[in-house]
């Protein structure tokens, strides 16, 4: 009977909390479909010459650093596959991971120390050449700041590919006598083949709905994405009507988007033929070693030199200065406040959600109800990618501006933005971990009536609570870093971190946006390490 009343007990807060996630999710997207301030939505608003132009850039932006994300990371995840075993390759690993915990307005200030017109490249390509030096703004620096944050994420899931290849496939391939031209044919290309649609598919999409680098690194209105132009449409010309129409093509746009990226998803399988150790017998010459040693090389400075760039200037601030500002402060308890608040909800939302899903599904013959509730609930944390944090903020903006003053429901605002930003990836650490978790003790648990405080604190939590730190963790940092709720919320009452390092940077204070972007990034690199130290982050990330 206690059985029966947790699993009930489960699933109505399940149900509970889907509501409130299709409520808050449901009444903006409503608001922008069928009430659109300013008048009735026409073909004309929809396809004027503007939005054809930005919707074009915007497909165009996506594609090109698709294609150059996976181009560079094939030889960067073949190099590190056939080498290895050489001094520092874990560090190597670990900083593919790195920009995925990076706030991408750090990386956006790194990339232009590096490229920007006084960057050290740009000054040694002025120096060796005489030509002009290469702007950062534009087409050329979103390119450049998608591979960057891009190309180690396509590495690493290449990586993990070639590394799940039997061992017996390698000692084949030796037996054979194949040269590296027939290894990559017939042995890794198969593999890479399976990885590399759903790959792509995941880069589109995250460089598609781009917001933040887009912001910073666009450069004016030749180089603006749909995500960009609704909150110009909003904040910088308010155009109501032009806002709606925009915020109605993002959302036809990332549907497709996931349609596309469900038919590509990445599938990890972790089965091999036999337990043994891989062991590689290709790229043992010279000159393999040479060339697997300069790609690697390459991707280390490359990967590398905008984060060093971000602590070097970071370090030359007048860091007392910004330590003592009492707008900083205000900002860092702000954005502490806020990441913190979200972080919670956030846990708090997902482990309901996770909990009523496995009970709605735990029983052989679960009924229609449960089946629907569980469907909900999948579907439920992929709505944030369906409808982007832009949107949604659009959405809530134009459904609260009649009520009041927007900044009066900005914090709550910004905190449930947040909260739905953070729950595909919290979902993804916690659903495995209960799911094992449940498997292992909900018989034993049972069987000695234990159930409420009792169960949780005797049998989950000393269990579940490196899963729930890893969860917060990252539910955190990615509060911290967010730009986009901010920028359409932010006012004089409410600046956060990110948001007043944009505002620096805006204002040519490269000094203080230089310190501000070192605090910024240890901060989220800290949660996210925290987060990872004795688990595995989830490999979907959520950059601007």
């Amino acid at each position: 009977m206690q059985a029966l009343s947790g699993r009930t007990g489960a699933m109505l807060a399940g149900a509970v909390c889907l509501a409130i996630v299709g409520l808050f999710v449901g009444l903006p997207v409503l608001s922008l479909l069928l009430s659109p301030v300013g008048g009735p939505l026409d073909g004309n608003a929809l396809f004027d010459s503007y939005i054809y132009r930005v919707a074009r850039f915007t497909l165009l932006q996506a594609v090109a650093s698709t294609l150059l994300s996976v181009a560079f990371a094939l030889p960067v995840a073949r190099a590190m596959a056939r080498q290895s075993r050489f001094p520092g390759r874990i560090w190597l690993v670990r900083l593919m991971a790195l920009p995925l915990g990076l706030p991408a307005l750090v990386a956006a200030l790194g990339l232009v120390e590096i490229w920007g017109r006084q960057g050290w490249l740009n000054s040694l390509w002025t120096s060796v050449t005489g030509a002009a030096p290469i702007s950062i703004y534009g087409l050329t620096g979103i390119l450049l700041a998608h591979v960057f944050f891009n190309m180690p994420l396509a590495a690493r899931l290449m990586l993990a590919g070639l590394e799940r290849l039997p061992n017996e496939y390698w000692r084949l391939s030796a037996n054979l006598g194949m040269g590296p031209v027939a290894v990559f044919r017939f042995v890794e290309w198969p593999a890479l083949a399976r990885l590399i649609p759903g790959i792509a598919s995941l880069i589109f999409m995250l460089c598609a709905t781009s917001f933040t680098l887009v912001l910073t690194l666009g450069g004016g209105p030749a180089a603006t994405t749909i995500e960009v132009a609704i909150y110009q449409s909003l904040r910088l010309d308010f155009d109501p009507t032009r806002a709606v129409a925009l915020s109605c093509l993002q959302i036809a746009f990332t549907g497709a988007l996931l349609w596309i990226a469900a038919r590509f998803a990445v599938v990890e399988d972790d089965s091999r033929t036999s337990g043994q150790r891989v062991r590689r017998f290709d790229g043992r010459s010279f000159g393999a070693r040479l060339r697997d040693a300069t790609t690697l090389f390459v991707f280390l400075v490359f990967t590398a030199a905008p984060l060093v760039a971000v602590v070097r200037s970071g370090l030359a601030a007048d860091l007392g200065r910004l330590a003592s500002d009492p707008q900083v402060h205000k900002a860092l308890l702000t954005s502490l406040a806020i990441a913190g608040a979200a972080g919670v909800l956030t846990v708090a939302l997902a482990a309901s959600l996770v909990r009523a899903r496995q009970q709605a599904l735990s029983r052989r013959r679960a009924g229609p109800s449960a089946l629907a509730l569980a469907s909900g609930i999948s579907a439920s944390t992929s709505l944030v990618l369906l409808v982007p944090p832009v949107v949604l903020g659009s959405g809530w903006f134009l459904l609260v501006r009649p009520i009041g003053d927007v900044a009066t429901f900005a914090p709550y605002l910004v905190i449930a933005v947040n909260v739905l930003m953070a729950l595909p990836f919290v979902v993804r650490v916690l659903d495995p971990a209960f799911a094992q978790h449940r498997s292992r003790t909900a018989r034993l648990a049972d069987s000695l009536g234990l159930s409420g405080w009792s169960r949780i604190r005797l049998i989950d939590w000393p269990v579940l609570k490196l899963p729930f730190l890893m969860a917060f963790s990252f539910a955190m940092a990615l509060s911290l870093g967010d730009l986009g709720a901010v920028a359409l919320f932010g006012s004089q009452d409410m600046v956060t971190l990110p948001w007043l390092l944009f505002s620096r940077m805006g204002s040519y204070r490269t000094a203080d946006a230089a310190g501000l972007a070192l605090l910024l990034g240890l901060i989220c690199v800290g949660l996210t390490i925290l987060g990872t130290m004795r688990g595995r982050a989830p490999l979907e990330p959520h950059h601007g």
